[in-house]
Parts: structure tokens; sequence; C-alpha cells
């Protein structure tokens, strides 16, 4: 073989190369896309309650930018933790009014355990807690404080449910500690509504933000989707005309192989078999593609002919094994390869003019 024919070899099987790795990436994406949609799927069932009104209000809707929502993002955090404050500085009126009440003083510090010679103190209470230690906690700067009123609540709780769980009934800390809960829950109930209204609020904030997320990458996942099938169709063009190249200069079809061919068009189904001849009909115009009966006659078609039905044959019983796709895949790799070598190898054998 002379050295332009294996330049033209090297030529062939560079072309090859590169199309097998387009088509190796184009799976990776197609994975990561199809994987996308099956989570998405899996959140709509998750949720279907609502979905179908839910639907028919994005249908149309505007959908900001990633930017546009980070900046949303942030103005909604930081007006929700204005809000919060407003909720916690109401909050701080109720502690205020009952740390003022007369029987309010013994739990304004923390249980004096080792003075009182409570030994068994840290037994029964798992969590002490007392009012001046929550005042301290709501006004501390350093970021350690409360960010919730609800925890603020729970703590205050926790300093009468303590009192009383290690105070028998009727001793007086007992009944210091039920009256000013009783007094606290009822101040507090005022307040729930309010902080009922905004927990609802930044639940809906908080869904309707990642409703708008979702749709941004949906809307990529689209874009990658149409980009894909363009990417597809360049692939497909390219190997059709390798292909062609490849069938034109391809070595004559052995009688054995017209004989496996034959058999092979006849285990097609309906749909496939049209198709097969499709292929035969351009090059033979007065062939009916879609008669009902069409007799085949596998020695009166060309080279090319034969060729593009062999392909076909193949691309059609191996795409019914999905399980084998990465082999098939090297299998017709090499198909084509040593294909390109016979071909320029059968031409390098011809008598010089």
């Amino acid at each position: 073989m002379s050295t332009p024919d294996i330049a033209e070899v090297d030529q062939f099987r560079c072309r090859v190369d590169e199309i097998f790795q387009k088509v190796d990436k184009l799976e990776k994406k197609v994975n990561e896309v199809e994987q996308f949609y099956l989570n998405a799927n899996k959140k709509k069932k998750s949720s279907s309650k609502g979905n179908s009104i839910r639907e028919e209000q994005d249908k149309g809707r505007h959908v900001p930018s990633i930017k546009k929502q980070q900046q949303d993002a942030s103005q909604r955090e930081s007006a929700a933790a204005k809000r919060m404050q407003e909720l916690m500085r109401q909050f701080g009126t109720i502690l205020r009014q009952i740390s003022q009440h007369k029987w309010a003083w013994p739990f304004m510090q923390p249980v004096d355990v080792k003075g009182l010679g409570l030994h068994d103190y840290y037994k029964v209470i798992e969590k002490p807690m007392d009012l001046g230690t929550i005042k301290n906690q709501m006004e501390a700067k350093d970021g350690t404080g409360y960010k919730n009123v609800r925890a603020i609540c729970a703590d205050v709780r926790l300093v009468f449910d303590n009192a009383m769980k290690y105070n028998e009934e009727g001793s007086d800390v007992h009944l210091m500690a039920k009256t000013l809960l009783e007094k606290f829950e009822e101040k507090w109930q005022l307040l729930v509504p309010k902080v009922t209204e905004e927990e609802k609020r930044r639940e809906e904030e908080e869904a309707e933000a990642q409703l708008n997320m979702q749709l941004v990458r949906e809307a990529s996942h689209a874009k990658k989707v149409q980009a894909i099938s363009n990417e597809l169709y360049e692939v497909d063009t390219h190997l059709e005309q390798l292909r062609e190249t490849v069938v034109q200069n391809f070595r004559k079809m052995s009688t054995k192989d017209k004989r496996n061919l034959g058999a092979a068009i006849a285990r097609l189904s309906t749909e496939d078999l049209n198709k097969a001849l499709e292929i035969i009909a351009q090059s033979n115009p007065g062939l009916q593609a879609m008669a009902e009966e069409v007799e085949i006659d596998i020695d009166a078609q060309s080279e090319s002919t034969l060729w593009r039905l062999n392909f076909f044959v193949k691309d059609v019983f191996e795409g019914c094994d999905k399980s084998t796709a990465g082999n098939n895949k090297k299998k017709r790799k090499k198909e084509i390869c040593d294909a390109i070598a016979q071909t320029v190898k059968k031409k390098s054998k011809k008598p010089s003019s």
C-alpha cells in the first residue's frame, strides 16, 4: 500500500474517531437531561396535590434569570429578617411584662445549684433556662441570638416547665411558675396570629422561589435538548457522508454476503422492510416501495445499494439489543475502519494507466 493510500486510510479513521467521540459526548448530555427530567417527574408526583391548578398558573409565566432570582432572594431574606425583628420586638414586650411580675424574681437568673445544695438538679433537669439568659440572647449582636420568635417562646416555657418539674406541686416555686406560665400563654396567644401569618408568607415565598428555580432549570435543559438535537443532526450528516464515501469505493459484495443480506432482509419487520425498500427505490425509481407484494432481486442491485442495505440491516438488528449498545458501537467503528482499509487496499492494487 502506497504512502498516499495509508494517509487516506488514516484520514478516514480520524473522521470516524471524531464522529464516535461526538456520539460519546452526546450520550452523556442525553443522560444528564434524562436524569433531570426523571427527578423532576418524581418531585411532581410526590407533591401532586394542587398540581393541576399550579400548572395552569405556570403557563405563560415569565421566568426570571438566575441573577435576578439571586437578587430577589437577597431582598426577600432582608425583608423577612426585618419582619421577624418586629415580631421579636413585640415578644420582648411580653417578656418584659412577665419579668416585671412580683413572682418573677426566682426565674431571672440561672438556678444556683451549688449554693442551694441541689445535688440532683442536673439529673432531673436536662436543659436549664432562665429569663435573664433569654433576654441576653435576644439582645445578642454577634449572630448567636435567636432567629425565630417561636424559639424564644419555647425557652420561656422551658423556664417554667423546669421549675414545675423540679419543685413539688403545692410548693411556692411550683405555684409561681404555673401562674407566670399561664399569664405568658395568654399574652403569647395574642401574638400567635401574626407569627402564623409570617410563617405562611415565608413558606409561600420559598415555594415561589423554588418554582422559579425549577423553571429556570427546565428552560436551561430545553436549550440543551435543542442543542443536542442539532448536534445529532450534524453527526448524522457527517456519518452519512462518510458512509457514502465508503460505499462508493467499497469492495464487490460476494455471493455469500448477498445470500446473508437476503436472509437478513427477510427477517425484517414490516416497518423496517418498507425502509429497506425505500433504500432500493432510491436507485430504482420505478419500484413501488409501499406495494403490498414486492420481490427483491438481490443480484440485480448495484454495489452501493447492496452496501446501504447492509448498513441498514446491521443498524436494525444491533439496535434490538440495547444491553450491548457499547459493544455494537465499537464493532461498528471497527467495520467502518476495516471497510476503509479494504477499499484503499483495493485501489492500490489497480494497475496504473
